[in-house]
């Protein structure tokens, strides 16, 4: 395909080696330049490392290999100097992300004809209207597929042993009981009353995790990595280790990892070293792990999700599944709600249809494995729910007549999606499903129903469509009389459109590549710049940030850091506050992540009390002698630094955390912090007047109290309460 097309598409499921196609494109091609592209220097180096292992040393000596954060920066000069006879794209479906998307379309334009090899698990873009980036990157040219039930029936990914179970249920079990108590017809409302009861009976006998992991964890001391959703979900899932894994190891050895970069944590490179035959190990991350990157003799995976999309649930599952596995592995996959255990029938459904094909193209003796095991307490969970949510919904003709009657009421049929009649049906919702059905061409969405709702006056334009008309009307009159499209943020319209927040909304959506080619056009014809000066000003701070982090290897940046004469400190901080009410682009995010950007940072109470540890030793001096009423932002840092000395004493202060505490001065045993600082005034005092006798009450420049301090000392050398050295060292400045 690639002497052909110029172009193939490679779409294998984590854990089938999709990297060894390109490695075999250089092998095969040795005098030529091959120009790797992939999202982190740490995906690809886990693949040369993989390559070593199955090719008795093997490495490519052809390659060069670029980050899509650096091509997204490089200048075209910077671009020309690469001259690649080939062109790889790792992870692919990366590609759509916008600033990675123009740093990938820059080069591809560049060097228009190069063979181009793409390797990804998936090519759509599920969480991005759907965009299937084969499309766009290889004009459909797709080489090779398969999916991951494929690579399980055919064996080349071991069968797992899934096991299925739920928690933290309560929330789900109230929201859905107040919504039986709403239904008004009394025998649907019994029939709900009682199949949720049965729910609730049928959920409180499943197996306690702490049980479940005991029953199902064969490997005791093997290697799981759990999967949050998030860094406080993690911390919590850490918290209850004791709980949890009791029955299994009372003490499993414990890493977390929770930047991007796999490479930037100690804790991940012990978890891949530790062999201890003895003990658990559980490996707590967020999302570092979903792509490319493989952890030898993984017995399991652990995923303590709410939800996730098809493509990081499949990439976590994988974690566990891997060609070169010698045994079988176990996916516990624990949802937080109800409504969430319906994924592994996605896995199911593509194991069937590949048997369909098989046995239909007689490759029959191909197959390997038909089924998996899915164990777990739950067969009658769902099936209860599932009939629990029949009774919850309505017919259509009975929807159809709560319709007819809103719209003889009103006069139209825009209800709010919240809308709900007063017999207690979701009208609101319900409208918004029609218009949903009938956009995706929905079976269910017959001409009839579609004639009817016409006839009530039914408006197909969802509300996201009628925003979209209102906000382009507007933009083309302000475009009209004011010749571009500089919109100020709090404009509004004579009409009372307010068009200045409408625009932000509409960059924030391109920005996240969620404003469709239709729109994006629209707008550039009525003059519209995507690269306004915000953009600019935030990739100046992120390349600033991006130097600290390469010198320093972290983004702990003081808050009145200052670089080039920007406030880098601040702004980083800023991004921080940004992230926490979702004013970020997907794109902001990852490219922050990149550069080992830790989200709860300045929130977590000990980078915060540091931070402000920092801010003292710059304004004041020595850590050691912070005063009792001081604060900073109203946090009492006395009581932060009397903490961490505990923590350390009792032996739960991370080694990082004592180095770091130690950089900035910190004695961990205060009283002698206070001690030597003494002497010290006691020496230079003995330096300056040639003799330790001061007037009463004398106290030094800095506030420091030396003669009370010295009659304390004398106190104490007369109660033996000092030790020798003290005593040898006042009786060497003159104290008796």
């Amino acid at each position: 395909m690639l002497s052909s097309k110029g172009k193939a598409a490679v779409i294998h499921p984590t854990g089938t080696g999709k990297s060894f196609i390109g490695f075999k494109l250089c092998e095969e091609h040795p005098d030529k330049k091959i120009c790797w592209l992939s999202p982190s220097k740490y995906i690809f180096a886990t693949q040369l490392e993989n390559l070593a292992n199955a090719s008795e040393g093997y490495r490519p000596e052809n390659v060069e290999f670029i980050t899509y954060a650096r091509l997204m920066n490089m200048t075209d000069m910077e671009m020309r100097k690469i001259e690649p006879d080939y062109m790889i794209l790792d992870e692919f479906h990366r590609c759509g992300a916008l600033a990675w998307g123009q740093g990938v379309g820059r080069l591809l334009d560049m060097y228009e004809g190069v063979p181009l090899l793409g390797l990804s698990a998936t090519a759509v873009r599920y969480l991005d209207n759907q965009r299937d980036m084969s499309d766009e990157l290889f004009d459909g040219h797709i080489a090779s597929t398969m999916t991951l039930g494929e690579a399980i029936v055919r064996g080349i990914l071991d069968p797992p042993k899934y096991v299925q179970s739920v928690y933290s249920y309560m929330d789900d079990l109230e929201r859905y009981g107040e919504k039986v108590r709403r239904i008004k017809d009394q025998k649907r409302r019994e029939q709900a009353e009682d199949h949720l009861e049965k729910l609730k009976r049928a959920l409180d006998k499943a197996e306690g995790l702490d049980v479940l992991f005991d029953r199902h964890m064969t490997e005791r001391c093997g290697k799981y990595i759990v999967f949050c959703a998030n860094h406080g979900a993690m911390l919590e899932a850490i918290g209850k280790v004791g709980e949890w894994f009791h029955l299994v190891d009372e003490e499993p050895h414990i890493y977390s990892l929770y930047t991007e970069d796999p490479a930037a944590s100690e804790s991940f490179q012990r978890f891949k070293e530790d062999g201890d035959a003895g003990h658990l190990k559980l490996l707590f991350c967020i999302d570092a792990l979903n792509e490319g990157v493989h952890v030898e003799n993984v017995s399991g995976v652990i995923l303590l999700r709410p939800t996730v999309s098809p493509v990081i649930y499949k990439q976590q599952i994988g974690r566990a599944l891997s060609a070169s596995r010698q045994t079988r592995p176990v996916i516990f996959d624990v949802v937080n709600n109800i409504e969430n255990l319906y994924s592994i029938d996605a896995v199911k459904k593509e194991m069937e249809d590949a048997l369909i094909f098989m046995r239909g193209s007689g490759s029959e003796s191909e197959i390997a494995n038909e089924t998996f095991e899915v164990t777990g307490e739950l067969k009658d969970c769902l099936r209860l729910f599932k009939a629990m949510e029949g009774t919850l919904t309505v017919s259509w003709d009975t929807m159809y007549r709560e319709a007819e009657r809103y719209y003889e009421e009103h006069g139209d049929l825009l209800p709010l999606l919240a809308y709900e009649t007063d017999t207690g049906y979701a009208l609101g919702r319900w409208i918004s499903t029609q218009r949903t059905n009938r956009r995706r061409k929905d079976p269910s969405m017959t001409e009839e129903r579609i004639e009817a709702l016409d006839k009530i006056g039914m408006d197909w334009d969802t509300a996201q469509d009628r925003t979209w008309n209102t906000f382009y009307k507007a933009a083309a009159e302000y475009y009209k009389e004011h010749g571009d499209l500089d919109i100020p943020a709090q404009y509004v319209t004579e009409d009372g459109v307010k068009l200045g927040r409408l625009y932000r909304g509409i960059r924030k959506k391109y920005a996240e590549g969620k404003l469709s080619e239709e729109r994006i056009a629209q707008l550039e014809g009525i003059g519209i710049e995507w690269d306004p000066v915000l953009v600019r000003k935030w990739m100046r701070y992120y390349e600033l940030a991006a130097e600290y982090y390469e010198k320093h290897g972290d983004l702990n940046i003081p808050y009145d850091h200052v670089a080039d004469g920007q406030k880098v400190g601040i702004w980083i901080s800023s991004q921080r506050e940004s992230y926490g009410v979702g004013r970020l682009s997907e794109e902001q995010v990852r490219l922050l992540e990149g550069i080992g950007m830790s989200w709860d940072r300045f929130e977590s109470k000990w980078e915060r009390g540091f931070q402000y540890c920092q801010r003292y030793v710059s304004g004041y001096g020595d850590i050691n002698c912070v005063p009792e009423d001081f604060q900073i932002d109203g946090f009492k840092l006395i009581v932060w630094l009397r903490t961490q000395r505990y923590r350390k004493r009792i032996g739960k202060l991370s080694q990082e955390r004592i180095e770091r505490l130690e950089s900035i001065g910190l004695k961990w045993d205060k009283n002698q912090a206070f001690w030597e600082k003494g002497y010290a005034h006691a020496m230079e005092y003995v330096k300056e007047h040639g003799s330790i006798r001061m007037p009463v009450g004398y106290i030094c420049e800095d506030g420091f109290k030396l003669k009370g301090w010295l009659n304390n000392q004398r106190t104490r050398m007369k109660g033996g309460k000092l030790s020798k050295e003290q005593v040898e060292k006042l009786r060497g400045i003159g104290v008796v």
